[in-house]
């Protein structure tokens, strides 16, 4: 305590000084730091409602790396998918390549049996898209010489009965007829003539005979073709009738016209393989991306059906395309593989979870999933895109099945791409929500915190004006004070 009496005037002017001082000090730190609240002894409602309010901002800054991160995540997918959609459609073009390229491989051949082909003669096909098993084309035909007929009994009319002198067949004798294969026995009865006898044998089942009587009333017996040979028994007295001998058997070699539809007709190779008149020479198309193997052609490029063989090259354009379409299939899934960000990758099933606001009540899960829901990864295996082998590419058919197979491919790789295309908006839209809101809460505890440095500035400027007032007052004062001094002069 101080023993010091000090006057009125000047204990207030001291007063005054000390109060416009203080209120400098703190003019001045708002002014320093730029908040009119520093500490919760400023405004305890401002300093925590700020506080809370810039804590919410943090944490949703904290929430918004996560939110930027799962945006680079989902772009590398879609990285991804138009990197695969765009192998899918260069494996489109691929197939539609070979599926116009026609330039397979042909080979023509004369045909030239010898003047007396043995008939076992055979051109084979096998490989190529014909398969392991040869499929045999005989190369001739048989033919045999016409075969006489057989009469006997000059001057038997429909009257004459069977046991006359000239058939000498007594009641139940017989007459035999055989074709080589089936045989009809006739049995004499009492009153038989000949016109049952001919009615029996037209009338027998399987039987290749016709009986008549010839224009000289003979019985007259006529094989149904060529190639058979009649023969004729019996138990009677049989006048006249001889048995026709067997026909010469003639092989021929076919004509190049017979074996193009011959081979073209045949189920094993339509497809396969495709045969035409090449100015007389039989010419063969191997219809495959393999050698075909010939069997019967001699190194001349004589078709002489003998043990020979001959190959017939593969078409090389679709060989060589067969091995562009699994090289791109391969980087395929080297796409997926390599569309990773952050060690998530959304092409290979991975989930993305994210939270939207501080207290993880609001989240998105994005994953790859099928048409069902499940969760699937993009490949080639869910694409349903398989290897392929030469013999694919043989076949138009199989060609277009394999096109529809990456039309399948491609709608599913488009859906992937709308459903992250989705999410992606989804995610920016709330990372601008998120952005706008940070700034909405820092902005709110600004306003509450915050100090106007224009008007500080002019309290401090209005105290200063106050300090020196006070001072001179306080000056004043103590001249008051130190007159009693001019007392003891």
């Amino acid at each position: 305590m101080s023993d010091v009496n000090l006057s009125k005037a000047v204990r207030s002017n001291l007063l005054s000084l000390q109060s416009t001082a203080t209120a400098m000090a703190k003019t001045q730190e708002r002014l320093a730091t730029g908040l009119k609240v520093n500490t919760a002894l400023d405004n305890p409602t401002n300093f925590f409602t700020a506080a809370s309010l810039n804590s919410r901002a943090s944490d949703m800054a904290n929430l918004l790396d996560s939110m930027s991160s799962g945006i680079k995540t989902i772009e590398a997918a879609d990285n991804g998918l138009k990197s695969i959609t765009k192998t899918v459609e260069t494996m489109q073009s691929t197939l539609r390549q070979a599926r116009q390229d026609k330039s397979f491989k042909t080979e023509s051949y004369t045909i030239d049996l010898g003047s007396s082909p043995a008939g076992t003669e055979q051109i084979s096909f096998e490989d190529g898209a014909v398969g392991t098993t040869a499929v045999d084309i005989d190369l001739t035909e048989n033919t045999a010489t016409a075969a006489s007929d057989v009469s006997t009994a000059t001057g038997l009319t429909g009257a004459t009965q069977l046991d006359d002198v000239a058939l000498g067949l007594a009641d139940g004798d017989t007459f035999s007829v055989s074709d080589g294969t089936t045989t009809y026995t006739f049995t004499a009865a009492t009153g038989d003539d000949v016109s049952d006898l001919i009615a029996g044998i037209n009338g027998a089942a399987n039987l290749n005979v016709t009986a008549s009587l010839d224009d000289n009333g003979s019985l007259k017996l006529t094989a149904d073709s060529n190639d058979i040979g009649i023969t004729i028994g019996g138990t009677g007295a049989i006048i006249g009738i001889g048995t026709q001998s067997t026909p010469t058997a003639v092989n021929t070699a076919k004509t190049v016209d017979s074996l193009v539809s011959e081979i073209n007709a045949n189920t094993s190779l339509d497809g396969n393989i495709r045969a035409s008149n090449d100015n007389g020479k039989l010419r063969i198309e191997n219809l495959s991306t393999s050698e075909l193997t010939v069997t019967g052609v001699t190194t001349g490029g004589v078709v002489d059906g003998g043990s020979s063989t001959q190959e017939i090259l593969g078409n090389a354009v679709r060989k060589n395309l067969v091995k562009q379409f699994n090289e791109l299939r391969d980087q395929l899934d080297k796409f997926a593989d390599d569309a990773s960000f952050n060690g998530i990758n959304l092409l290979r099933g991975d989930k993305l979870k994210l939270t939207f606001n501080e207290t993880g009540s609001s989240t998105i899960e994005i994953q790859a999933k099928d048409e069902s829901g499940t969760p699937t990864s993009i490949n080639n295996t869910n694409l349903g895109i398989v290897e392929v082998a030469n013999a694919d590419f043989d076949s138009d058919v199989t060609l277009d099945a394999k096109l529809e197979t990456l039309a399948d491919a491609m709608g599913k790789l488009r859906s992937h791409a709308s459903s992250f295309g989705s999410n992606l908006s989804i995610v920016e839209n709330r990372t601008d929500f998120t952005k706008n809101m940070i700034n909405t809460l820092e902005t709110g505890a600004a306003n509450l915190t915050l100090a106007d440095t224009n008007e500080e500035a002019a309290n401090l400027l209005a105290l200063q004006t106050r300090q020196q007032l006070s001072s001179t007052a306080l000056s004043m004062a103590s001249q008051a004070d130190q007159a009693v001094l001019r007392l003891f002069g």
